[in-house]
């Protein structure tokens, strides 16, 4: 499992959480990464952790009630944090509705090792999962539907999920996975277009988008021959299992990243507070 972990001035941390545990098999919400200076780390973290408490508990109480039914000081209580910890991070309730739409992508790509094609069923599959136990994920993509009712008209959620999947489609073309007068930006563009209409069907057609994982499959199965050379389509996994052994070794991955990750910050520490000493 390749694990991104980059020395020098920035170093990453990492957070898996697994609400609910996993003990039914299930996995929860993984992977969020940031990078902060490892000098200023402790402060810098105590920051990215409340302004994580504030996303997850706004995006708690979006994916519940609405933009529209959602107030600040329910968000507050639900995150425990004062009005001045948030307003210090957002400047009003529309922009911390941005700032959970524009996590949507950001909140689910896990490592993967697939390339090219694979890697871009890969991504969407896992969102096809992650949307049904995320509320992060999920208070997104509500949020993306109701902005103009509050007077956003933000398109940044597709734009970035386009260029993310146009990269593996780009990948793919140079791997020659895919069909001549395949285009890669126009391909996925589409699938963004299909993935969004998808996800509103599945969220009318069942109950918490339980289909919308067999919908992902279908898709594929549909698409794949009409833009993969068939070798590429005999190989490429389509399959709703394989996302959850993924999404299982990604966090196992980020756990032992945040460990090393902690244990090089209390080294830093430790040896400054010698240094400061003598």
């Amino acid at each position: 499992m390749k694990c991104p972990f980059i020395a020098g001035k920035w170093e990453l941390a990492f957070r898996c959480d697994w609400p609910g545990g996993d003990r039914a098999g299930n996995v929860g919400n993984v992977l969020f990464l940031w990078g902060f200076p490892m000098a200023q780390q402790p402060k810098q973290e105590r920051a990215v952790q409340t302004r994580e408490s504030l996303l997850r508990a706004a995006a708690d109480v979006f994916d519940e009630v609405g933009f529209a039914g959602a107030s600040i000081s329910r968000i507050l209580k639900r995150a425990g944090l004062t009005a001045g910890a948030l307003y210090f991070h957002f400047d009003s309730k529309e922009d911390l509705a941005r700032a959970v739409m524009n996590a949507q992508p950001r909140s689910i790509i896990p490592w993967l090792e697939s390339e090219g094609l694979q890697r871009l069923v890969d991504i969407t599959m896992v969102w096809a999962y992650q949307l049904q136990v995320d509320p992060l994920l999920r208070a997104g993509v509500r949020l993306t539907g109701e902005q103009g009712s509050f007077g956003l008209k933000d398109t940044t959620p597709y734009r970035e999920w386009s260029q993310i999947m146009t990269e593996c489609l780009e990948a793919a073309r140079e791997r020659g996975e895919l069909q001549a007068g395949v285009e890669p930006a126009e391909l996925a563009e589409f699938v963004v277009e299909a993935c969004t209409g998808m996800q509103t069907y599945s969220a009318v057609a069942s109950e918490a988008r339980a289909d919308l994982s067999d919908r992902a499959v279908r898709m594929w199965r549909l698409l794949l021959p009409g833009v993969a050379v068939p070798a590429v389509v005999a190989r490429t996994e389509v399959n709703p299992d394989r996302i959850r052994d993924l999404l299982r070794a990604a966090s196992s991955a980020a756990a032992a990243a945040n460990g090393q990750v902690r244990e090089r910050v209390e080294k830093s520490v430790g040896a400054e507070r010698t240094g400061a000493a003598g």
